[in-house]
Order: C-alpha cells, then structure tokens, then sequence
C-alpha cells in the first residue's frame, strides 16, 4: 500500500504548518491533502482488519 498513514498525516502536517509559516497556500493545501489520504487509508485498513477479524 505504500506509506503508512501515519507517515502521510505526519507528512501532511509538516507541509501545512511549512506552508503557513511561509504563505504558500499551494504546500499547505497540498498538506491538508496528505492528510486526508492518510486518514482514507486508515479507515480503509480499519476496515480491511474488521472484514478479516485481524487486530
């Protein structure tokens, strides 16, 4: 699947906080963006576990 989740929300943090501190709507868009993928692939493997009966 790639990147964790984690890392994309990490990822995405780090890019949105960059983003503000130096007034680059694109970079912090794009942050709120990783985020979101980040959050999708979660709720995806949330959802694979309890389809599968994994912890």
């Amino acid at each position: 699947m790639g990147d964790s989740p984690r890392a994309d929300k990490m990822r995405g943090k780090a890019k949105e906080a960059t983003g503000k501190v130096t007034d680059d709507e694109r970079l912090e868009q794009q942050g709120k963006e990783d985020q979101a993928k980040g959050s999708v692939k979660e709720a995806a493997r949330n959802v694979k576990d309890a389809v599968t009966g994994s912890d």
